[in-house]
């Protein structure tokens, strides 16, 4: 069954709260509401002025009234402020507008100490959450940015898989594919009868999982199972959309192709669907061809799926 509008709307309207909860808290917790940041002399919005010359010295002051979306007018006024203390100093121009902005010695030393003032604070925040809290609440922030910001991942890397992947694997593709596809819960179930089988089943040195991930955040994944002796068999292979175009999937599926010739198999066969268009370039680039084609209705709706056959 596919969200309608209405169901859109009164997800979004029940979201609403819960994010600006969690702006008043993260708030308090920060300091943000304090008239001096992490008790230096300097408000909040001076304290992120000074962060942005530090990072973009030399900067002028209309860069950064437009990445902060602050009134030029206002922000003119805190740098008055800040350079009338001895941290910041324009360089030469003829417009005052355009000269550039950058610290001082007596700046530099007052953001340092700023800036591990701050990371002091958040490390004792972080600190009684341990290594496996730390490493979720990363993941978490990391997939907040990318929702939010558009922010993409950072570096990735493959691993192979560990107690608690198939049930993420499970969760995150049943309900990716009836987010994009209408896809419901006849796909949960082969989904997760394919995960379960593969842990019962296991049989090391023919068959893996292979996870990719950033900072502990699955990105996407791939199983190669034993069809038979000659044949293994691709399944479930995923990105998630913010990693799309950083070439997961390409990794994956090659991951897939060397651990089978390894493994002495002949072939790689794979079931896939015509909508899957990604998936279907990343199997042909790799040198799948299509073999067999049907329809079926088994996830609520017609839909059209393929056998692909790899050589090896």
């Amino acid at each position: 069954m596919v969200e309608t509008p209405s169901d859109s709307v009164s997800v979004i309207g029940r979201t609403v709260p819960r994010v600006r909860a969690f702006n008043r808290d993260f708030s308090r917790l920060m300091g943000l509401l304090e008239p001096r940041y992490m008790g230096s002399d300097l408000s909040v919005v001076e304290a992120r002025v000074l962060y942005e010359i530090v990072q973009r010295e030399p900067v002028i002051a209309r860069d950064i009234a437009g990445a902060l979306r602050l009134d030029p007018g206002y922000l003119s006024r805190i740098v008055g402020r800040l350079a009338k203390r001895g941290f910041v100093e324009r360089g030469r121009g003829e417009d005052a507008r355009e000269r550039p902005l950058s610290l001082t010695m007596e700046g530099r030393s007052a953001f340092t100490r700023l800036d591990r003032d701050t990371a002091a604070r958040t490390a004792r925040m972080i600190a009684p959450l341990g290594d496996d809290g730390a490493r979720r609440l990363g993941s978490l922030l990391d997939e907040a940015g990318a929702l939010l910001f558009g922010t993409a991942p950072g570096e990735w890397s493959l691993r192979t898989f560990r107690t608690g992947d198939m049930g993420l694997i499970t969760a995150r593709q049943s309900i990716l594919y009836r987010e994009v596809y209408g896809w419901g819960t006849g796909m949960e179930a082969l989904i997760g009868e394919i995960t379960a089988a593969f842990l019962r089943d296991f049989r090391p040195g023919r068959e893996q999982c292979w996870i990719a991930e950033c900072g502990g955040r699955m990105l996407g994944s791939v199983f190669l199972v034993e069809e038979n002796a000659e044949t293994a068999r691709l399944r479930l292979l995923y990105a998630e959309p913010e990693a799309r175009g950083m070439g997961i999937g390409q990794a994956l599926v090659k991951q897939c192709t060397a651990f089978a010739r390894e493994a002495g198999y002949r072939r790689i066969v794979l079931w896939t669907h015509a909508v899957l268009e990604s998936a279907r370039r990343i199997y042909a680039a790799e040198g799948y061809r299509i073999v067999e084609t049907h329809t079926h209705d088994d996830f609520g709706k017609p839909e059209l799926s393929e056998s692909w056959l790899l050589e090896l």
